[in-house]
């Protein structure tokens, strides 16, 4: 039993000793394969003008990116779009579906496809002769606001612009040109929720029809206890397919836009 015992140790021994080379052996090979970076980050004194500009370049880019889905949310179609797909999938009543998912990338598409002609000009007049130096940092910032404003003041109310001119304490712009996007942004995001809320309402108002008959029918045949949505849901999605309702409520959101 002893000797049992003995070879048992022995062999414990020789394979840790193995395994202790195989580990020892393949983290040497990492280290020759694979070496590990190192990081370094300096801040050292600007010499010439060009080096801080170039600094505070990289700076706004970063802003820029960190404000991105708030600038996509309000200063694009992306909330009237998102307002209305929402009110659908609630009027017809299935719950989850369309997913959340498909809502969101559908109306972010639509959105890139409205505002297309925006960006476009943006990007020809103010962001291309910036990149190229042919234009300073000022200029192509005011020439950048001029497709902005004209989108935003087509699809803002003007009384939802006077209440935040008024609130502003500012003197009342004279001409389209002179609106503050600090005053014109807000008017618009308020502006376009209640554009959606209207649409919403008139698309509540076919289903809600068949909800009534259905509940009408059900309550006259005693049929008290059986749930008006079973038997709704059906016709409601049969309704919204044969008037070709994705269609239909796509080409009516592109129109409001004037595309």
């Amino acid at each position: 039993m002893r000797k049992v015992i003995l070879k048992i140790l022995s062999c414990l021994k020789v394979l840790s000793l193995v395994s202790f080379l195989l580990i020892a052996a393949s983290g040497t090979a990492l280290s020759l394969t694979f070496p590990i970076p190192s990081l370094e980050l300096n801040v050292e004194t600007a010499t010439t003008p060009e080096e801080v500009a170039v600094v505070l370049e990289i700076i706004a880019l970063l802003t820029v990116l960190a404000l991105a889905p708030a600038i996509l949310i309000l200063m694009t179609p992306f909330t009237r779009l998102i307002v209305v797909f929402h009110f659908l999938r609630q009027a017809m009543g299935t719950q989850s579906s369309p997913p959340n998912q498909v809502i969101v990338g559908l109306a972010l598409f639509m959105t890139f496809f409205i505002i297309k002609p925006v960006a476009t000009q943006i990007y020809q007049e103010s962001l291309n002769p910036y990149l190229e130096r042919q234009i300073s940092y000022e200029v192509a910032f005011e020439q950048a606001q001029i497709p902005i404003r004209k989108f935003l003041l087509n699809n803002t109310r003007e009384n939802d612009l006077a209440l935040f001119i008024k609130g502003a304490d500012i003197k009342k712009p004279e001409t389209r040109e002179d609106v503050s996007l600090l005053v014109l942004i807000p008017a618009y995001v308020i502006s376009e929720l209640k554009t959606a809320f209207i649409i919403g309402f008139v698309l509540y108002i076919p289903f809600l029809v068949i909800d009534m008959v259905v509940a009408s029918v059900l309550l006259a045949m005693g049929m008290m206890m059986l749930p008006p949505v079973m038997i709704s849901l059906p016709f409601k999605l049969m309704l919204f397919v044969l008037v070709d309702g994705w269609n239909l409520i796509s080409g009516s959101l592109l129109k409001s836009f004037g595309v």
